[in-house]
């Protein structure tokens, strides 16, 4: 390889196409537009989607189907070890806290408190819902489980 040859014919600005110069330009006639057609007259422009004619994409797929998730309920989840990091022996856990410690964020409909993770504090738990094995290792550490509806 030759160090000259790299930027050689290279242009920084692409010159602009100049279309009807005659037929040797090789624009030059039909100025690279075909014969007759929408495409060829001045003023031009399909509409989005448009295949030429052909069965356009958005009516060939099929519209079968529905989806309930709309209206399915939102639950955010909160794991016991994550109860065991932020609040400390004696609390009261509810929603209003979890929020507070920034445990639960966004939109949702219900808590629901897993047994992910080992508890040695005393919390009093009041969610929407929560685990068989979340409720056993908070009464195993001495503290109470409440459902709020």
């Amino acid at each position: 390889m030759i160090l000259d040859d790299v930027h050689r014919g290279v242009r920084k600005n692409k010159e602009r196409k100049r279309l009807g110069r005659g037929t040797g330009s090789g624009l030059g006639k039909t100025s690279g537009r075909g014969h007759k057609g929408a495409g060829s007259r001045a003023g031009y422009s399909s509409r989005l989607g448009f295949e030429g004619g052909q069965m356009p994409l958005m009516r060939r797929i099929a519209k079968r189907g529905f989806n309930n998730n709309f209206f399915s309920t939102r639950v955010a989840i909160v794991n016991l070890e994550a109860l065991e990091n932020v609040f400390e022996n004696g609390a009261v856990v509810d929603a209003e806290s979890l929020k507070a410690a920034g445990l639960v964020k966004g939109r949702y409909d219900a808590i629901k408190v897993l047994g992910d993770g080992e508890l040695t504090k005393k919390l009093t738990v009041k969610v929407n819902r929560i685990s068989k094995g979340a409720a056993e290792k908070v009464k195993a550490a001495g503290g109470s489980v409440e459902t709020v509806i």
